[in-house]
């Protein structure tokens, strides 16, 4: 019977299975075929299970690279049962190799283990994330970056999203910016996280990884660098149910008073344009404020610093030769932020500042509304009658999208003109994707683009410098489009290695 037959294979061929292991010692024809035959045969030899999981990892590390193909191949034979957790961990250890086929391979055997049992998966990486070396860690974390987003919903189950939250909380007590960034966006792709009380635990995280119980040190770009990317994580999580209050008020409070002062972690970025931006995007999702009236009046006096008054007129040539710079990417952005914290506070310009204050106020946005009338002018008529190839040429794509800043601030002014002030208007964002019937329009009111620009075209047809306005041809945008930051080195500094201090770790024997 199979009862009796069974006891006596096993015996007999033990001692043949046994041959099979210490093949791993022989030339690379007996390690081929250990290869093979150890992970064959190892569920009828439970005893020998340490022994044929020990050998098949010497063959994992041979020298020759089909050798160790051919090992890591059979890796998932092994993943049953207590043995899948050991798999999982040696498999994320794998994924240092440099070899781009082995690399695929690893990862390949991780996702047909994960469809077996994905907790046991996750247990493997996550313990190598947290005590693996630098390079495994690395590749372990966007290894769940980008295959999790790919797994079918039967195996992404709750207890297992539940798991990976959990672990990455623990992860993120110890980061470099880059992992802040990937490990966020993992969290992000959870289902879970997709309600509102989900989107506000990612958001506490993030506040927590953005220190906003501390004063900002303006001139310490790490400091500066860490704000910036936790702000840019978390602004995709903002909605009416889920607030940006924290951010905004620490902007308001100790970003703001400091914009002149704020050092670039990256060479080529606009840093205050930057942080404008980001309040910019913010501020539609600001909850109640403790201070608004005291954080309205910072965002007012940042407001007039780039919105200048008129130049005394004392001669033609001289006036002409005055003539302030208009930086209409910084007001765009401070004027949407102004206006839409204004909604909470609607009495601001009538109350809460002075007559002369006001009266100031008002000239300097005539000075400017005058002079995007003209310019808005000089657009249009240079885009007019463009379309498709035309306007995907540098200097056009610069005019579409300062067109589009004009628009936006000219809108956001004749609200702030009407007596009393209004908040009705809505403007989308000039740097934002361009809407439907935005896009349907004729060429020359074309006024979405996210491309990235570097100044004001000053080759526009000009009238009389006197005549109104002097067109601009001072600050606007380096980077009108996305941002460009993210992820270009990371939270420097930090908490040691970046956002945490892990040291470096030497490679040692895979176990």
């Amino acid at each position: 019977s199979n009862t009796r037959v069974k006891p006596i294979w096993k015996g007999l061929h033990k001692d043949a299975y046994q041959v099979i292991l210490d093949g791993v010692k022989g030339g690379p024809k007996e390690k081929r075929l250990a290869a093979q035959f150890i992970p064959k045969f190892f569920s009828s030899f439970p005893e020998l299970a340490d022994a044929a999981i020990n050998a098949q990892l010497d063959l994992c590390e041979d020298e020759d690279v089909s050798i160790r193909r051919q090992a890591i191949k059979e890796l998932p034979r092994f993943a049953a049962g207590e043995n899948l957790p050991r798999v999982a961990d040696i498999l994320t250890q794998l994924l240092q190799t440099d070899d781009s086929a082995e690399f695929n391979q690893v990862s390949t055997a991780l996702i047909s283990i994960f469809k077996i049992d994905a907790k046991g998966t996750l247990g493997g990486l996550f313990s190598q994330i947290l005590q693996g070396e630098d390079i495994v860690r690395e590749r372990a974390i966007k290894f769940l970056s980008t295959k999790l987003k790919t797994m079918p919903d039967d195996t992404m189950t709750k207890e297992v999203e539940d798991y990976i939250f959990i672990e990455t909380k623990k992860v993120l007590e110890d980061v470099t910016g880059e992992e802040f960034v990937l490990l966020v966006r993992i969290l992000s792709g959870l289902k879970i996280m997709q309600t509102v009380s989900g989107r506000q635990q990612l958001v506490e995280l993030v506040v927590e990884q953005a220190f906003l119980e501390q004063v900002l040190n303006p001139t310490d770009a790490d400091s500066v660098d860490r704000l910036l990317q936790c702000t840019r994580q978390a602004l995709p999580l903002f909605s009416k149910n889920v607030h940006s209050t924290r951010f905004v008020t620490y902007f308001c409070e100790f970003v703001l008073p400091s914009l002149s002062l704020l050092t670039s972690p990256v060479a080529e970025l606009d840093i205050q344009l930057e942080v404008l931006k980001l309040l910019a995007e913010m501020s539609p999702y600001c909850g109640d404020m403790d201070k608004l009236e005291v954080n309205l009046n910072m965002l007012f006096e940042k407001l007039l610093e780039f919105m200048p008054l008129p130049p005394e007129e004392e001669n033609g040539e001289n006036a002409a030769n005055e003539e302030p710079k208009l930086q209409f990417s910084y007001v765009e952005c401070l004027l949407f932020s102004f206006h839409q914290l204004g909604k909470k506070l609607p009495d601001f310009l009538i109350d809460k500042i002075s007559a002369e204050k006001l009266k100031d106020f008002k000239i300097r946005l005539q000075y400017f509304a005058r002079g995007l009338q003209v310019y808005i002018r000089q657009l249009r008529v240079a885009l007019q009658g463009k379309t498709g190839d035309a306007l995907k040429t540098e200097e056009n794509k610069i005019k579409v999208v300062a067109l589009k800043i004009t628009n936006n601030i000219n809108v956001l002014i004749k609200d702030l003109f009407h007596n009393p002030p209004s908040y009705k208007s809505t403007v989308t964002l000039s740097w934002k994707p361009v809407q439907k019937t935005e896009a349907k329009r004729q060429s020359g009111e074309d006024i979405g683009a996210t491309a990235t620009t570097k100044k004001l075209p000053t080759n526009l047809p000009r009238r009389n410098a006197r005549q109104i306005y002097n067109p601009p041809s001072g600050k606007y945008s380096a980077s009108i489009g996305n941002f460009p930051y993210e992820q270009q080195g990371g939270f420097r500094g930090g908490r040691g290695r970046g956002f945490g201090g892990r040291g470096n770790r030497s490679r040692g024997r895979i176990y």
